[in-house]
């Protein structure tokens, strides 16, 4: 079997919480040698806030696949074995508040001094740069700045909050991976590295496409649940079923459109499938009373076998039962938890999890040997609680 794309890869993983360590751990599965540097005291601190319903915390499933190291970077000899195991890394991948890293000394003008070839990524909310760079953040506020809050939700209603991280996700975790695998590929035909700089709002930011395209079209946006995609025309949004389900329309083609008009036994409606404004919510009424005569079961086994793009609105837990996504294998079990598989298919290169989430510290001993430290070396860093 082939080695897997990024076998050889050696990444130091300063993240903690979600961004940082998804996008790490994507590089893990891909066959990067990921060490994961955590503080003394516990470490990541997902391994115990990251428990928000019960026992398992979501701390286990963004960092299987790596190595875990204990290093105190406050202390003067925590700098400096970061700095012998950084000389030879080819990727790091930092979360802190702008400057934080420079602080502590392990910042990429100091990595790059003694490694000009390492790519050095970090994800903030704001950026290095700009009037918001130190301003605390999470999702949510990334959303709001960036302009996507606003746009979710339905009309009259006030915004609606995702159970999705879009912005630490979309616009930290895989805008990272993009950034600095750019930046690795480079590096190894240049010799050269780059300061790979992420901001979370850029990243949301830069993909709000449709609401960009109405402000250039009309010079402002629509308000919720009025623009094209968001309730504005009625072959693309979501309807309620006689019992309280729904169902999601995206019957935007023509034949698409055509093919549900027909199938609900309304083919006078087959001229609106773009019809906006008052018109577009006459016809949206129409169909919220046809879709509500009926239930949800029987909705989804009409349109089982009707390819217009009529698809039946699951339940998260139905969706771990869906037979499209186990016949693609995205639930995995890794020791005993379940998870999401790699959402890349790669040939030649089955998903395996040889590792589940570390123990902190749990290889730290393991790392340092690998660097040169010996075991005098190793025995003084415990000695003085810098591992």
């Amino acid at each position: 079997m082939r080695p897997p794309p990024l076998a050889g890869l050696r990444v130091l993983d300063l993240t903690r919480l979600l961004p940082g360590p998804l996008a790490t751990m994507h590089l893990a599965d891909l066959g990067a040698d990921v060490i994961k540097i955590e503080d003394p005291g516990g470490g990541d601190y997902a391994r115990s806030a990251g428990a928000v319903h019960g026992g398992v915390s979501y701390f286990e499933m963004v960092n299987r696949n790596k190595r875990s190291l204990i290093l105190d970077l406050k202390q003067a000899a925590g700098v400096a074995a970061f700095m012998r195991l950084a000389a030879a890394a080819d990727v790091i991948v930092e979360g802190f508040r702008p400057g934080v890293v420079d602080k502590l000394g392990v910042g990429y003008a100091a990595v790059e001094a003694t490694n000009a070839c390492v790519v050095y990524c970090a994800i903030t909310g704001y950026g290095q740069d700009g009037p918001y760079r130190d301003r605390a953040g999470h999702d949510l506020n990334y959303l709001g700045y960036s302009g996507l809050l606003d746009q979710i939700g339905v009309a009259g209603g006030a915004p609606a909050i995702p159970n999705f991280q879009i912005g630490d996700i979309l616009g930290g975790s895989l805008n990272a991976l993009v950034g600095l695998l750019a930046a690795v590929v480079e590096a190894r035909s240049s010799g050269r590295g780059r300061y790979v700089d992420v901001a979370m709002t850029d990243g949301v930011f830069a993909h709000t496409l449709f609401p960009l395209l109405t402000v250039l079209g009309l010079g402002q946006s629509l308000p919720r649940g009025e623009d094209l995609l968001s309730g504005g025309m009625p072959s693309y949004g979501v309807y309620a079923t006689g019992d309280g389900r729904h169902l999601a329309v995206s019957a935007m083609e023509p034949k698409f459109w055509q093919t549900l008009c027909a199938t609900l036994e309304r083919p006078d409606l087959s001229a609106f499938a773009f019809a906006t404004g008052s018109e577009g919510q006459g016809i949206r009424r129409e169909l919220e009373a046809i879709f509500s005569s009926r239930t949800f079961a029987e909705w989804t086994s009409i349109f089982e076998h009707v390819d217009c793009c009529v698809t039946p609105v699951l339940r998260f837990e139905e969706s771990l039962e869906n037979e499209q996504l186990r016949a693609r294998g995205m639930i995995v079990e890794v020791a005993g938890v379940k998870q999401f598989a790699p959402p890349f298919k790669i040939s030649d290169r089955p998903f395996t999890a040889p590792r589940a989430a570390p123990a902190a510290g749990e290889h730290s001993d393991e790392i340092l040997g690998e660097a040169g430290f010996s075991g005098a070396e190793i025995a003084t860093l415990r000695a003085q609680r810098v591992i």
